[in-house]
């Protein structure tokens, strides 16, 4: 039976179909199926197996089957396996099978190094009597060619990291431009593609060793962290399209990016429309940036916003981010009254429909009738008027970025 083999994305890095033969070379050499995971248990690859009759089925043991899947292991899976010290060997590690963590069927660890430094993992499964030392050591000669390929990547990453984060915080004018320039010269042909840029905010550490590899998100081609709000941080990437109208590459990544983020859904992720070349990446940057606030702003957006639908966002994210409330609804706004913001917002979201307001807040409508009658003395707006309603529904649309 033939497993299926496969990459973590389509089009994903220069080397991307090199690891998938380099793979397969060597499941073939060892005649089982193999797997290729970077230092932090992130999937790059799985290779091609053929053999002999039913694969056995505790060969998907649940570790296994959740790296395929979810294209990572656990820290707690991570942090067992590298007790075997896989992350201090240079030759096969033989690993026993453990039932109740999962690993059904035992494994053999080839460390991916590169000038002694390990960048990555390749999984066999291990079987009785198992591959020959002759074996062993043919399949860590190709650990080594992707060792090389891993470093070659790694270095062209930190490099494109630095050009991005230039192009992302220099100002308008010609200092940006000359940072753009800087980028579309390392980019090569590639600078000419579709491209859109994503943004997830907050991200938890400014330090670029806690960065994801690019080997990891679909179309990515650079990535760094940036400023975000007074003192924190998000992540921005620069992702290849198909085409500008596709953006599935994009939210994604963007998806994968906020699982990695973590903090209980605090994070947002926002993905700007798509664009041939690199002429407007200043002004994407600014769209995703907008989208992640919206996204966080507003839970029926998120986890991951694209700029085209966040609506009146759009105009809002554009304010300056420490402008004043409106005089208007400054005491509305306070936490006493957080009730009676809440209500209005709602009644004007449902283009103030009592019934349907008072149902959705759970309310009787004579309640919401007393409320929005407070709402008006407190603001000094009429609902009835047109132009107040509007300014009030921004108004509390705005503070919620």
């Amino acid at each position: 039976m033939r497993e299926n083999a496969g990459v973590t994305a389509d089009n994903k890095g220069d080397h991307q179909g090199d690891y998938q033969e380099l793979v397969d070379e060597i499941s073939e050499l060892l005649d089982a199926p193999a797997t290729l995971e970077n230092r932090d248990f992130e999937l790059i690859a799985f290779g091609a197996y053929d053999g002999e009759g039913d694969l056995d089925p505790t060969a998907l043991d649940p570790v296994r089957t959740r790296s395929i899947l979810t294209r990572r292991s656990t820290a707690a899976i991570r942090t067992w396996f590298e007790g075997f010290g896989i992350t201090r060997a240079s030759g096969p590690v033989r690993i026993p099978p453990t039932p109740e963590a999962g690993v059904y069927r035992g494994r053999v660890c080839l460390p991916v190094r590169h000038r002694g430094v390990v960048l990555g993992y390749v999984w066999l499964l291990d079987d009785d009597p198992g591959p020959s030392e002759a074996q062993l050591a043919a399949a860590m000669e190709v650990a080594g060619r992707i060792g090389a390929l891993l470093a070659d990547e790694a270095q062209h990453g930190a490099d494109l990291t630095r050009e991005l984060r230039a192009v992302l915080t220099a100002e308008h004018g010609w200092p940006r431009d000359m940072a753009v320039a800087e980028l579309r010269s390392a980019l090569g042909a590639r600078a000419d593609g579709p491209h859109t840029v994503v943004c997830v905010a907050p991200w938890p550490s400014a330090d670029p060793d806690d960065a994801p590899s690019l080997r990891t998100l679909p179309g990515a081609t650079a990535l760094c962290t940036a400023p975000w709000g007074a003192a924190g941080q998000c992540l921005a990437v620069l992702v290849r399209l198909r085409s500008t109208d596709v953006l599935t590459p994009a939210t994604s990544a963007a998806a994968r990016l906020l699982e990695r983020a973590g903090g209980g859904g605090a994070a947002g992720a926002g993905v700007a429309a798509g664009r041939a070349g690199l002429a407007e990446l200043g002004a994407a940057w600014q769209e995703a940036s907008a989208a992640a606030r919206a996204a966080r702003a507003e839970p029926r957006l998120g986890p991951v916003a694209r700029w085209a639908s966040i609506g009146p966002f759009r105009l809002l994210t554009a304010l300056p981010p420490d402008s004043a409330p409106d005089p208007a609804v400054r005491t509305l706004l306070s936490p006493a009254h957080r009730e009676l913001s809440r209500t209005a917002e709602v009644y004007l979201d449902r283009a103030g429909q009592a019934g349907v307001t008072a149902a959705e807040l759970g309310i009787h409508r004579q309640t919401l009738y007393y409320r929005l009658s407070r709402v008006e003395q407190l603001t000094g707006l009429d609902l009835a008027d047109g132009e107040d309603r509007l300014l009030l529904h921004m108004a509390l649309k705005r503070a919620r970025l």
